[in-house]
């Protein structure tokens, strides 16, 4: 008998076929002298490519040890993850390396900057290894630095600085950019023109863009917004519609 593919089933196909990620039954388990810690348990997810999705949750959720399995510097005890055809689970070192350098750019609390470097210098660190960068000032210009190029991070404030750093994880063009609390050591107006930054690149460049917070008004920014508690996903929300960054405020 030949089989029949539901209109709901067409839709699912499409939809996965549309994902960055695909996660199924995403479990991670670390030790901690004589405890086994259950960080993650049994996580299921699928994330539109282009999205910017911002992860909620208190210290210990889950959110850190869920963005490091999607950008590859972990692995999972059990489950799957999918970064569109690649297959995460299971790889070696030797492939999540090149999956991380081809395809992930990182974006931290603290910006990881070389004080002897002027920005441009910063930036240049990943052209230079990059398969198709861009030119470093024109990742400097898309987070609206065009006017600090030459100087060295000790002349930067601390957004400029974090701009710095997600010009230089924007430079070799990633399709997906992974940002663990950006805004977490700045004040609300300075964290608020990092926002901004994160939303250009995605919505000019077409990133898929995770944001880690714990401030919950950031969230209105997302076009979804996952809330983790105790490893899992407790509430997944689409936002129909949007505040942009500078518009947000707390």
């Amino acid at each position: 008998m030949a089989s029949v593919t539901t209109p709901a089933a067409n839709d699912a196909t499409a939809a996965d076929e549309r994902a960055a990620f695909r996660v199924r039954g995403l479990t991670k388990t670390y030790r901690a002298g004589e405890v086994d810690v259950l960080a993650l348990r049994g996580i299921d997810l699928v994330l539109p490519r282009g999205e910017f999705v911002v992860l909620l949750g208190p210290s210990g959720s889950g959110k850190s040890t869920l963005l490091n399995i999607l950008g590859g510097l972990d692995v999972p005890s059990s489950g799957e993850v999918w970064y569109r055809d690649h297959r995460l689970h299971g790889a070696d070192e030797a492939e999540l390396t090149r999956f991380r350098r081809e395809h992930v750019g990182f974006v931290f609390q603290f910006y990881n900057l070389l004080p002897s470097l002027t920005a441009r210098e910063n930036v240049a660190l990943v052209t230079d290894i990059a398969v198709d960068p861009m030119e470093p000032l024109h990742a400097l210009a898309k987070v609206g630095l065009t006017d600090r190029v030459d100087h060295f991070p000790a002349q930067l404030s601390g957004g400029e600085q974090q701009r710095v750093a997600i010009a230089r994880a924007i430079a070799k063009r990633p399709d997906v950019l992974l940002c663990d609390e950006p805004t977490g050591a700045l004040d609300a107006a300075t964290g608020v023109r990092v926002l901004d930054a994160l939303e250009t690149v995605n919505r000019d460049l077409g990133t898929t863009t995770l944001v880690i917070t714990h401030n919950a008004d950031i969230a209105r920014l997302a076009h979804r917004v996952l809330q983790l508690g105790d490893g899992r996903i407790v509430r997944e929300t689409v936002n129909e519609q949007r505040v942009p960054a500078l518009e947000l405020s707390w």
